[in-house]
């Protein structure tokens, strides 16, 4: 199922589980959704060493955390009202939750990809050498973004590819086969792909720094109603985060465990994560103008690629906000970026 699919299936859902009396009580159970990724093993870490249940617990709440295999289907997930929060990137909080109008809040930026996500070709170290090729990837995602991206980098549009929407379950096993000639994903996938025979990586998301952003999205109405599933999801991605700061071998290489690889294999995929293990920087990316500036960047692709509904007349039919301001229709705000939690936890450890 595509991006657009996904969205247009969950319009109905979505719109029924956004009402007020669906979240906007006081209530002392909740879940969260999460996938597969680089940056969001440690919730699988904060799950399983009962980190998560110690912070709850703390609050006199309970917080289930819930894998999801398909990544696509965790934001699905979301969307429909299955779960309070879900780990998702930037893009996807726009066009999925957001575009059918779940009120969303990015609580936690867990991290920015910094080479996580790549275009690879065969046969060729230069990406102008994408022009005319087939490429396959999630269409709608951030590997679409990135391949625009990649496409601006070296004067080409994508009226120069074709795309082939293909699974990320899917990508790394359809890679040798002769008629596949380029492909972008992520990681893990991504580090399997380069150790494929004539694979050659010919851009990054390294070279588009904090674009492809990976969040705890929360629903707003939730959040406001119980501050304390805030305070907790905050609380508990931070005590990992020092782990990880720290570089601690055993709780790393259970993550790389929980990821499909080894220590090294882990590691690998984190040298392409800027982590936000540092409270401070993640609440001054969440408060800052820049944040808007990309966000507006991401929503004119949204819109270009029919992604914010058949409704939208413009980019900025969704509005986003933090505390810099106001990107698209104030009157429908939809995302925000809270850092009042994460600055709120920073004090604390002063």
């Amino acid at each position: 199922m595509t991006l657009r699919h996904a969205l247009l299936s969950l319009l109905t859902a979505a719109s029924l589980a956004a009402t007020p009396a669906a979240f906007a009580q006081s209530r002392d159970h909740f879940s969260i959704c999460w996938s597969i990724y680089a940056g969001w093993m440690p919730w699988g870490y904060a799950d399983t060493q009962g980190i998560v249940d110690k912070w709850a617990h703390k609050y006199g709440i309970d917080i289930d955390v819930v894998q999801v295999n398909d990544y696509i289907e965790s934001v699905n997930q979301y969307t429909a009202g299955n779960v309070d929060g879900c780990a998702m990137t930037n893009m996807d909080a726009l066009t999925l939750p957001a575009a059918s109008g779940v009120d969303s809040t990015a609580l936690i930026v867990n991290d920015y990809s910094d080479g996580n996500d790549g275009v690879v070709l065969k046969g060729s170290d230069d990406l102008a050498d994408i022009k005319g090729r087939k490429v396959n990837l999630v269409q709608f995602s951030v590997s679409h973004y990135l391949l625009a991206r990649a496409l601006e980098s070296v004067g080409l549009s994508e009226r120069d590819i074709e795309t082939v929407n293909t699974t990320d379950a899917d990508i790394v096993s359809i890679f040798p086969h002769d008629d596949v000639e380029a492909v972008v994903t992520w990681n893990p996938q991504l580090s399997a792909i380069e150790q494929l025979d004539d694979a050659h990586l010919v851009y990054s998301s390294h070279q588009i720094p904090r674009e492809i952003l990976d969040l705890m999205v929360v629903n707003t109405d939730t959040l406001k109603a119980n501050p304390d599933f805030g305070r907790a999801l905050v609380g508990a991605w931070y005590e990992v985060m020092q782990k990880m700061a720290a570089g601690d071998e055993a709780a790393l290489a259970q993550m790389a465990e929980a990821a499909g690889t080894d220590l090294a294999g882990y590691r690998h995929q984190l040298a392409a994560t800027h982590l936000y293990t540092d409270p401070v920087e993640a609440a001054s990316l969440l408060r800052g103008q820049a944040l808007l500036e990309t966000m507006r960047r991401v929503a004119e692709f949204s819109f270009k690629h029919g992604l914010l509904g058949e409704m939208a007349p413009n980019p900025g039919f969704v509005g986003i906000q933090n505390p810099s301001g106001v990107f698209g229709n104030a009157d429908n705000i939809k995302l925000r970026f809270d850092p009042t939690y994460t600055e709120a936890y920073a004090a604390s450890q002063k």
